[in-house]
C-alpha cells in the first residue's frame, strides 16, 4: 500500500479524483481523508475472486434475487473514508441509484467478500471489519488463500459473530441460505473455492 502525495481530501473530492496519470488501473482507498493506492492483487486473488463472483451470479440468478454482484465496488465507510471491496452484493435499486456516478455506496451492500492478499491482512481482518460493522453490513466474508479459511461474520447487535470454513466444509451463508459451492470430484466447497486460485 502507498500513500500518495495528496495529504487531504473530502469524500466528494474522493469521488472525482483524478491523479493526473497515463494509467487508469490506480485504484485508491479513502482513509480518513488520505487517498492510499492499492496494490494490484496477485493472479490468485484475482482467480478466487472471480470464482466466487461467478458462483453468488449464479445463485442471483438461480434464486431470482432483485440483487447485483460486483467486482470492486466502493463502500463509504465514514464521513471522509471509503474502501474498495473484492466483491459486494447490493440490490438493484442501491445500483440504479448509481447509475452514471462513482460506484461508491453509501448504503450498506448485503454482503461484501474481501479476499486476503499478504499486504491486506490487517486491513481485512480488522480495519473493514469494523468498518463494515458500524455501517451495519449484515454479513462479511472474510477469504483467507494464506491459511485456506474463509470466516463469515453475520452482524448480531452490532457487532459481527465469526463462524470459520476449512477445507471439509461447505460454506453457510445466511443471505444465500441454499448456497452450495459446485465442487470438483473428492473437493469439498472450501477446497474449491482455493483451487479456483491455481493455475496447476
Amino acid at each position: 500500500m502507498v500513500t500518495t502525495p495528496v495529504t487531504s481530501i473530502t469524500f466528494e473530492e474522493y469521488l472525482i479524483y483524478d491523479d493526473g496519470s497515463d494509467v487508469s488501473d490506480f485504484h485508491y482507498e479513502l482513509v480518513d481523508g488520505r487517498l492510499e493506492l492499492m496494490n494490484p492483487p496477485n493472479i490468485q486473488h484475482f482467480l478466487t475472486a472471480k470464482f466466487l463472483e461467478q458462483v453468488l451470479d449464479a445463485e442471483i440468478k438461480r434464486c431470482g434475487y432483485p440483487w447485483l454482484c460486483l467486482r470492486e465496488g466502493g463502500v463509504r465507510t465514514g464521513r471522509n473514508k471509503s474502501r474498495l471491496s473484492d466483491l459486494c452484493i447490493v440490490t438493484l435499486e442501491q445500483a440504479k441509484e448509481l447509475l452514471n456516478v462513482s460506484a461508491v455506496f453509501q448504503s450498506p451492500p448485503l454482503l461484501i467478500v474481501e479476499v486476503v492478499s499478504p499486504d491486506s491482512v490487517k486491513r481485512d481482518y480488522r480495519y473493514k471489519q469494523s468498518e463494515y460493522a458500524a455501517l451495519e453490513i449484515p454479513e462479511y466474508w472474510i477469504v483467507d488463500p494464506l491459511k485456506t479459511k474463509i470466516s463469515v461474520l453475520l452482524l448480531e447487535e452490532g457487532l459481527y459473530e465469526e463462524t470459520i470454513f476449512t477445507s471439509n466444509q461447505q460454506i453457510v451463508s445466511r443471505t444465500f441460505p441454499e448456497l452450495a459451492i459446485p465442487t470438483a470430484h473428492f473437493v469439498n466447497a472450501v477446497d474449491q473455492v482455493f483451487t479456483a486460485g491455481n493455475l496447476s
